[in-house]
């Protein structure tokens, strides 16, 4: 089989003064440039896995970043807050707040 497809491919011309060591520098580079270019690649899908993993987890952080602020908002509120401290016999001020003017003279 091998011999067939020497004979077809016409490579016993190429060999025939012994192995091409003049071109062997050359093939190494081009092999070293394949191995580069093989492992660039690599490293790019495996970068850009670990962007696509962080999104999905920003993104889970954000989700949970506005369900926070949200119950904040609403335990926060004036009502809540009263209907919390009312276990506690702390009851809401019916009276409005009043300003409170002091002199400079008397400070």
């Amino acid at each position: 089989m091998f011999s067939r497809l020497e004979k077809k491919l016409k490579l016993e011309n190429y060999f025939e003064e012994g192995f091409p060591v003049q071109h062997l520098p050359k093939m190494i580079f081009v092999m070293v440039l394949g191995l580069i270019y093989i492992s660039n690649t690599h490293y790019a899908e495996k970068t850009v896995r670990k962007i696509n993993a962080m999104q999905a987890e920003v993104e889970d952080l954000r989700a949970d970043y506005t369900t926070r602020k949200s119950d904040l908002m609403f335990a926060s509120k004036q009502s809540e807050v009263a209907r919390k401290v009312n276990s506690y016999g702390i009851k809401e001020s019916l009276k409005p707040p009043y300003k409170v003017v002091v002199k400079k003279s008397e400070y």
